[in-house]
């Protein structure tokens, strides 16, 4: 049992191994949970996976392995064989119970008065909620809204669970690029220098020492080249990105390799007056975008990644953020950047034929000076060649 889902996590790309496997199966066996599903996804998830970043592969990989199941039922019939689970239960109970379950006819009978009981149960909340819903106006007027979040009587609404919660997630920075085609064309956007301790052997200087010394060794050695350009990167994240996340890893992934002072932060449709560095905390540790600003010399190159698409709103207008109130309009911000930035452009992963379709994303290109380069390889080298100037 369980291998089926071992198997589903291993395509879905989480790098779990039979030890992990064997570590969740113990688990079940000393009875760590039992008769919940929920515990059994926290159990599951502590087990298998060792990396924050790759929850949210575990929980699609669980959503998808489990689709439709809503009560343990299904997961006890998708994990453990029906003869275990009897002995199971049946070691649970005291000689008067299991008289009694015999004399309702056996362990089936009963099941199947539960199962009865259930629809019964169901039936008569999803009545109760069709007669809220047709209820007098005048009974609605007198009683007002009932429960939290002014849900009528009936309307009870189903918890989500949890591993089918969407929610914005980090950008992996492991995955292995399809191409090195992005590597490549970010390497336009170099500039060495040697700079650090001396760590490296100078093979011509030594020779050169060694000669003048009348062949007595002197070593010589040197800093590293090091690429010593500087890079703030801004990600947005979430809404119409999740169709680009694919591609937006695959970049971070790059820029994590070839540049040593990278420093990247996470935006939501348009920069405004806090960016953020983890998206599982974006609501409670946010940084000002001022500090930023403040912080990091005007040598560093900008590099903005979105597709820009948005209500025009939110970019002229205080207010317009779609997830709080902004102060200031996004184009406020944006000009700051390029009032102490040199070097500022936007990465578009949509096709660059229908961005003169898009008011916003025309509005955008232009507050960048023109600087907007579709996120493919022709245009990341235009990009890092704009940047290299």
């Amino acid at each position: 049992m369980l291998i089926n889902f071992f198997l589903t996590l291993r395509k879905y790309k989480l790098p779990v191994t039979i030890r992990e496997l064997m570590d969740l199966l113990a688990g079940l066996q000393n009875h760590l949970v039992y008769a919940n599903v929920d515990d059994f996804y926290l159990l599951s998830r502590t087990a298998l996976v060792k990396d924050e970043k790759n929850y949210d592969k575990f929980d699609r990989a669980f959503s998808a392995y489990f689709k439709g199941l809503d009560d343990l039922q299904g997961l006890l019939e998708s994990l453990i064989p029906d003869e275990w689970l009897r002995h199971e239960f049946e070691k649970s109970l005291s000689a008067e119970d299991l008289k009694q379950i015999e004399s309702l006819g056996g362990l089936e009978k009963l099941i199947e008065a539960f199962k009865k009981a259930k629809e019964e149960a169901e039936a008569q909340e999803a009545k109760e909620g069709q007669e809220g819903k047709d209820g007098d106006v005048g009974n609605q007027d007198r009683e007002g809204k009932d429960g939290p979040g002014g849900q009528g009587k009936g309307k009870k609404k189903k918890a989500r669970k949890v591993w089918d919660e969407r929610q914005y997630k980090n950008l992996d920075d492991s995955v292995e690029l399809g191409t090195r085609n992005i590597k490549l064309a970010l390497r336009r956007l170099r500039k060495f220098a040697r700079t650090g301790v001396d760590d490296e052997l100078d093979i011509h200087d030594t020779i050169r020492s060694t000669a003048h010394n009348g062949g007595m060794l002197d070593i010589k050695m040197r800093p590293e080249r090091r690429n010593t350009v500087k890079v703030l990167l801004f990600l947005d994240i979430g809404g119409s990105m999740d169709a680009h996340v694919k591609i937006c890893e695959e970049l971070f992934s790059a820029s994590r390799t070839e540049f040593k002072h990278l420093e990247s932060f996470y935006f939501h449709n348009f920069i405004y007056e806090s960016v953020w560095k983890d998206n599982r905390r974006r609501m409670s540790e946010r940084l000002p975008t001022l500090e930023i600003l403040n912080k990091y010399s005007q040598d560093y190159k900008v590099v903005f990644v979105g597709d820009a698409t948005m209500a025009p709103y939110e970019i002229t207008h205080a207010g317009g953020s779609v997830e709080h109130w902004n102060e200031e309009p996004g184009s406020a911000w944006m000009d700051r950047f390029r009032t102490i930035y040199d070097k500022v452009i936007w990465l578009n992963p949509t096709p660059q034929e229908t961005w003169e379709y898009s008011s916003s994303v025309m509005m955008t290109q232009e507050l960048v000076g023109g600087s907007m380069y579709p996120l493919t390889i022709k245009g990341l080298e235009e990009g890092m060649g704009e940047l290299s100037k």
